[in-house]
């Protein structure tokens, strides 16, 4: 072999080299692809994903099913042909891994987020659908109180408020509303219900830490329903985060009020929910999409701030996309489909 042929053949093995080392070196990407869904209204490990008791409930049928996203693992690393046939595929999206794992935190402790923001968005949920379905008064419970506030030491966990400075409070809300437009350093009167006994305590207002200008006691609050609402606590390992807070309070809200709200229809959806019913967006929505047509939905619920994602999903003339706001409009467009008014229904266009 002369100088040149030796020469080309070892800047091919290099060359081979490189490209094998290009192909199955790590990169720094997470692949998203459509998730499992479950029906709210359904069960999960042979239990109720939602179980209300000592209320009156009502029949249901079809489907509220959450949607998730599936992610590589944690500890799992792709390689550059699985970026390229992600990029090319319709149903997948190729996202930087620091999104989904930040580096200054740990596995553990984004899997333990994950799992406190689906307990959150329970709670969340549990608010807004009780409110849809006509049941405002909650027991506000004290579920902590914060070092060196004023109710440290004087609000115990597990103390019921019921009034403040003698107006009474069906929820958390109330009492946020009553003591944050107080001048600092107001004296308030809280009246609890504590091991059965009704007492009084007065406080003296704080500044607030995030408005110096408004008052704070300290006081951290549990909206607790006066009827048992209880979650499948096996659902929060499969489907993490708060992005299932939507239909969990539609299918609260299904199960106390007469009727079946989907008609029979296999509907799905995603979006966070505040304890008022606001719909917030969430990420992968166009996976969720993907995932809720493999599963038989033919609607889908989206977040309005999700809409302009959702509309360029493959599948957008196949699944009518729902835009909702509030918990209350998702009602009436579920409502208004069953009864064919379907143009009333805002849709993501």
């Amino acid at each position: 072999m002369d100088r040149r042929t030796t020469a080309l053949v070892l800047a091919a093995v290099i060359l081979v080299g490189l490209v094998a080392v290009a192909l199955l070196a790590p990169m720094p990407y997470v692949i998203l692809s459509p998730g499992p869904t479950a029906n709210a209204l359904g069960t999960y490990g042979g239990k109720p994903i939602i179980t209300i008791s000592g209320h009156k409930t009502y029949p249901t049928s079809g489907h509220l099913n959450m949607t998730t996203v599936s992610e590589t693992r944690p500890d799992y690393h792709v390689t550059l042909p699985q970026v390229l046939q992600a990029w090319w595929s319709s149903k997948d999206i190729v996202i930087p891994r620091d999104v989904i794992y930040p580096p200054q935190q740990t596995i553990t402790q984004v899997q333990q987020q994950t799992r406190t923001e689906m307990v959150d968005s329970q709670s969340s949920a549990m608010v807004a659908g009780l409110a849809a379905a006509g049941v405002h008064k909650l027991h506000v419970t004290v579920a902590g109180t914060l070092p060196k506030t004023p109710a440290h030491g004087v609000l115990k966990k597990g103390d019921q408020i019921v009034a403040v400075d003698g107006k009474p409070v069906d929820n958390s809300t109330d009492v946020a509303n009553l003591i944050g437009p107080l001048k600092p350093g107001t004296k308030v009167s809280i009246t609890v219900r504590r091991s059965g006994h009704r007492l009084a305590v007065s406080l003296t207002t704080a500044r607030s830490p995030v408005d110096p200008s408004k008052s704070h006691v300290g006081v951290l609050l549990k909206d607790v329903p006066p009827f048992p609402v209880t979650f499948n606590p096996r659902i929060v390992a499969t489907i993490g985060g708060p992005s299932a807070g939507l239909m969990f309070s539609l299918a609260i809200y299904d199960k106390l009020t007469p009727g079946p709200l989907t008609g029979g229809r296999f509907v799905a959806g995603t979006g966070t929910i505040t304890p008022t019913g606001q719909v917030g967006p969430i990420g992968g929505v166009q996976q969720k999409i993907a995932g809720a047509y493999a599963a038989g939905a033919r609607v889908f619920l989206v977040p309005a701030g999700d809409c302009d994602e959702a509309a360029r999903s493959a599948l957008a003339n196949q699944v009518e996309l729902v835009k909702v706001s509030t918990i209350q409009g998702a009602v009436a467009g579920l409502k208004a489909i069953d009864a064919g008014r379907d143009a009333s229904v805002p849709r993501c266009s």
